[in-house]
């Protein structure tokens, strides 16, 4: 059986983003290329709707710049933990599952490993970041299961 050269692990930085890293690491090559990802979803798509766009809300860029910088330091940590080079770690904008595809298809990767929490009802029935990768890649995909029932 042919074994994955060029991985993307796609991770939300939670204390559970080690269990899909090294799920990801088994199942690869030795020599596998793996590239760690962490998708930074613009707060204005988050909170629209939510936040009132005033004067007290102008600082939102200053606030999502701030997060990004605490961002980089979590993967920095991840990607050392694992022993993974700092050019395979990457920081990118928008909309997760978009993001996750282009970046797939950008750097021909043979399999995406992401982590699912194994949504049931309503949170099922508005969808996942896991589901919209599934559905949408132009490769294999594993959806590991993290967290407690």
């Amino acid at each position: 059986m042919a074994t994955y050269e060029k991985v993307l692990v796609a991770v939300d930085l939670s204390s559970e983003s080690d269990v899909v890293l090294q799920k990801a690491m088994q199942i690869s090559d030795p020599d596998a290329e793996l590239n760690l990802v962490y998708v930074q979803e613009p707060m204005d798509n988050v909170y629209v709707g939510i936040v009132p766009q005033s004067a007290a809300f102008s600082g939102l860029g200053d606030l999502e710049a701030q997060l990004g910088e605490e961002l980089k330091e979590k993967l920095a940590a991840l990607g050392k933990k694992f022993d993974l080079p700092e050019d395979k770690l990457h920081i990118l904008h928008g909309s997760p599952a978009h993001e996750i595809h282009r970046f797939a298809e950008t750097y021909a990767t043979d399999l995406i490993v992401i982590g699912t929490h194994g949504q049931k009802g309503l949170q099922l029935l508005l969808g996942s970041t896991a589901n919209a990768v599934l559905h949408g890649a132009g490769c294999d995909v594993l959806s590991v299961r993290i967290g407690t029932e």
